[in-house]
């Protein structure tokens, strides 16, 4: 029994070690993300370096959030209420994320298309500008 607690006991520190260093990590994360938002004269280069490391932090705390999810130790050790909260905080910024997904690749697809058909009225011939040899 005495083994049990203690190996509890190291697992609980493992574990709140990880998450000290989960918190930390966030915490360089949202910083080098706000020097990312508030640099000057931004080029479209800047604007894309920026949303891809957005979105791979993103990812990264996705991930985490599925692992938890996943476990049911941990999940065990919130409340209803405080699944609840998370539940309806995750629902809302997904549900926001997603229509954004949405509106923005309909415009990406929009786009797409126009420029398509640019290339391919460029590259059609009139009968005058055709010569066969």
């Amino acid at each position: 029994m005495i083994a049990t607690n203690l190996h509890l006991q190291v697992i609980k520190k493992g574990v709140n070690m990880l998450g000290e260093t989960w918190v930390q990590t966030c915490e360089r994360l949202l910083e080098r993300l706000r020097r990312l938002s508030e640099k000057k004269d931004k080029d479209r280069l800047d604007i894309v370096q920026s949303m891809r490391f957005a979105l791979y932090a993103l990812q990264r705390s996705l991930l985490g959030w599925v692992n938890w999810v996943n476990n049911p130790d941990i999940m065990a050790s919130f409340s209803l209420q405080e699944l609840e909260e998370m539940n309806k905080k995750i629902t809302s910024f997904v549900e926001d994320f997603l229509k954004y997904d949405v509106e923005i690749t309909q415009i990406g697809a929009r786009k797409s298309l126009e420029a398509e058909k640019a290339r391919r009225k460029s590259a059609r011939r009139t009968p005058e500008e055709t010569f066969y040899v």
